[in-house]
């Protein structure tokens, strides 16, 4: 089954840390991402550019609408995710729990919703 890992965090945290501290949270993530590609459970995987440049599309009954900025002001901010293929939820679980967030952070573990098309 195929789950999505969503991070949540504060995207600012980080943007005052010194180089040598950037580098060492920099390295645990790149451990994290050979631990997950080594399981097998990888699929896909990216970090998200700051909600400054995101862009929202809102469907209403004229039409469709674009603001600038994330759907939800929150304390947190969707920074990036992974997609993972495991044999279940407690693997997922355990992926999610090996992620080095830091204190605050938070992971999100959904399965994906498989839709089969009528016809295919």
């Amino acid at each position: 089954m195929r789950y999505l890992l969503l991070i949540y965090g504060d995207e600012n945290a980080g943007a005052d840390l010194p180089p040598d501290e950037l580098e060492e949270l920099m390295d645990a993530w790149w451990g994290y991402e050979d631990w997950i590609r080594s399981t097998g459970w990888h699929r896909a995987g990216d970090a998200l550019q700051p909600t400054s440049t995101a862009t929202t599309v809102e469907f209403g009954a004229s039409g469709t609408i674009t603001s600038d900025g994330p759907f939800a002001e929150t304390k947190e901010q969707l920074g990036g995710y992974y997609l993972l293929e495991c044999d279940d939820l407690d693997q997922a679980i355990e992926a999610a729990g090996r992620m080095p967030v830091g204190t605050g952070g938070k992971v999100e573990v959904r399965p994906v919703q498989e839709l089969e098309r009528p016809g295919s």
